[in-house]
C-alpha cells in the first residue's frame, strides 16, 4: 500500500474479501507442498467482505469489538491486554500484541461471512486488521509482509499449521493461482473472464459451521506420517490443480467441470468428516436443476459449498437450494483485494 503521513487522530478503515477455493487446498500448508513439486492452489475472491476500523481513543485505553459476533474486550492499556489469558476477540488481541500500538484505540471488526463458512473469513479479517494496525503504528509493509504476519499470527491463534492460499484473494482480489515452490510462494492472476465465474457458480451455506483446523490437522498428520493413501491423493490433487489452472486460463469449462468433480471425489477420501449427508443431498439437488459439479469450500465438514452450474441455470439452482433450507450467498468475484481508507476525525467511515 502507498504510504501516507500518519495522523494519530485519523480513523482507518480496511476491507478485504473472502475466497472460494477450487483446487489444491491443504497442499498450501508448509511443508506439505515441498514434497509435491509443482504444487499450486486455485481460488477466486468473492465480494463477501471483512472490515477493520481503527479509531483513536484518549489515553491508553484499548477497546476491541467484533460487531458481527457481539464480542468485545476492554483494557486499561497495552500491558493489561498482554497480561490477559483470555480474550473475547482473540484475533484482534493477538494482532495488537504483535504491533504494540502506543496510544489508545478502538478496533471494530466485521465479517459478512457466516461463522465457519469455509470461505476464509478469519484469514481475510486477519489481512484487514494486520494492514490497519500496520498503518496505525506507522509500519511500512508490502503485501507479502502483511501476508506473512497475518498467517503466522493466525497460526499462533488457532494453534495448528495454517495454509497460505487464503490470504492472497484477500490481498489481490480476482482469480489466482498460488504456486508453492521451494524458492517461495508466487501468486499469479488467472486470465479467465471474471464475469464467466459470476455466471457459472452458486455459493451456498449449509448452516453448519466447520472447523478447518481439525480437518486440516488430521490430514497434515497423516501426510507427515507418510500415509500412502494420503500421499497418493496429494499427488492427484496437485495434478488436478495444475490442470484446473490451465483450464481456467483457457476458459475450458468442460474441463473445469471434469476437474472439479475429480477434486471433490479425491478430497472426500482424504479424511473422515469432509462431507455430510446434508452436503451430499444439496449436491444431488443441484445436479437435478442444472448443476454440473460441486465441492465444499475449505476443509469441509460443513460451511459453504460451491456449485458449478450451466450458464442459464444459476437462478434455478439457487431456488432449489433455498427450498432445501440452504442459505444462498449472492456473490460476484471481488475485482479488488485489500483497500485502506484514511479519514479525518470529522469524517464518517463507510
Amino acid at each position: 500500500m502507498p504510504r501516507t503521513q500518519v495522523n494519530p487522530k485519523d480513523t482507518l478503515v480496511t476491507h478485504a474479501p473472502c475466497r472460494v477455493d477450487l483446487a489444491g487446498g491443504t497442499m498450501d500448508i508448509w511443508p506439505l507442498y515441498l514434497f509435491h513439486p509443482g504444487a499450486v492452489t486455485v481460488n477466486f475472491a468473492v465480494n463477501v467482505v471483512t472490515t477493520c476500523r481503527i479509531t483513536p481513543l484518549p489515553g491508553k485505553r484499548i477497546h476491541l469489538l467484533s460487531t458481527d459476533t457481539n464480542n468485545e474486550d476492554w483494557f486499561a492499556n497495552l500491558d493489561e491486554l498482554c497480561a490477559s489469558k483470555k480474550y473475547q476477540h482473540p484475533l484482534a488481541a493477538h494482532l495488537v500484541k504483535f504491533f504494540r500500538p502506543e496510544g489508545g484505540l478502538k478496533i471494530e471488526t466485521h465479517s459478512e461471512s457466516p461463522a465457519g463458512a469455509g470461505i476464509s473469513g478469519s484469514s481475510a479479517l486477519m489481512i484487514a486488521t494486520t494492514a490497519a494496525l500496520a498503518e496505525c503504528t506507522g509500519r511500512t509493509l508490502g503485501l507479502e509482509e502483511i501476508r506473512i504476519i497475518a498467517q503466522n499470527v493466525e497460526a499462533q491463534l488457532i494453534k495448528v499449521p495454517t495454509g497460505c492460499q487464503d490470504y492472497y484473494p484477500a490481498l489481490y482480489g480476482g482469480a489466482s493461482a498460488i504456486h508453492l515452490d521451494a524458492d517461495g510462494i508466487h501468486r499469479r492472476p488467472i486470465s479467465v473472464p471474471l464475469e464467466e465465474i459470476d455466471r457459472r457458480f452458486v455459493l451456498a451455506y449449509t448452516g453448519a459451521p466447520r472447523q478447518s483446523g481439525i480437518n486440516n490437522w488430521e490430514v497434515f498428520k497423516a501426510h507427515i506420517e507418510r500415509d500412502k493413501h494420503v500421499l497418493k491423493n496429494f499427488e492427484s490433487i496437485r495434478d488436478i490443480a495444475q490442470a484446473m489452472n490451465q483450464a481456467l486460463n483457457k476458459s475450458d469449462w468442460k474441463d473445469v467441470t471434469r476437474l472439479l468433480r475429480e477434486e471433490w471425489k479425491l478430497r472426500r477420501t482424504n479424511a473422515p468428516g469432509i462431507t455430510t449427508k446434508f452436503i451430499d443431498h444439496l449436491i444431488e439437488v443441484s445436479m437435478r436443476n442444472g448443476g454440473r459439479a460441486a465441492k465444499v469450500c475449505g476443509a469441509g465438514g460443513g460451511g459453504c459449498v460451491i456449485f458449478l452450474v450451466d450458464e442459464d441455470a444459476r437462478d434455478r439452482v439457487e431456488t432449489a437450494l433455498r427450498a432445501e433450507k440452504a442459505t444462498v450467498l449472492p456473490f460476484r468475484v471481488a475485482r479488488e483485494g485489500l483497500t485502506l481508507q484514511r479519514m479525518a476525525a470529522t469524517q464518517t467511515a463507510r
